[in-house]
């Protein structure tokens, strides 16, 4: 089984930065895609970022400039460093990845999510 831990939520003020991480865990023979989404109350939750094995990254219109993925494939990592923050970023964020468990099984994951909150 494969787990993905996230930490680096909280509250910031506008204009501040966060810097969101999510480590995947278990039964791991290789990660492709990893990415970020983010639900606010009331809304369906959207894709944020996304980025490949090879560290190719795309971003959702209204967060490019402002946030930046990142992956380290030695830990299993991705990071999400979110400037210029507005409150309109307020949501839960949550981390995903295709994970290969063995050469030929893969499987989608999702961890449990981080509460950001941009409020003064």
């Amino acid at each position: 089984q494969v787990q993905l831990g996230e930490s680096g939520g909280g509250l910031v003020q506008p204009g501040g930065s966060l810097r969101l991480s999510c480590a995947a865990s278990g039964s791991i023979f290789r990660i492709d895609a990893m990415g970020w989404y983010r639900q606010a109350p009331g809304k369906q939750r959207e894709l944020v970022t996304t980025i490949t094995r090879g560290g190719s990254t795309n971003y959702e219109d209204s967060v490019k400039g402002r946030f930046t993925i990142s992956r380290d494939n030695s830990k299993n990592t991705v990071y999400l460093q979110m400037d210029s923050l507005k409150p309109e970023d307020t949501a839960v964020y949550y981390c995903n990845a295709d994970v290969f468990t063995t050469p030929f099984i893969r499987n989608n994951y999702w961890g449990q999510g981080t509460q950001v909150t941009v409020s003064t």
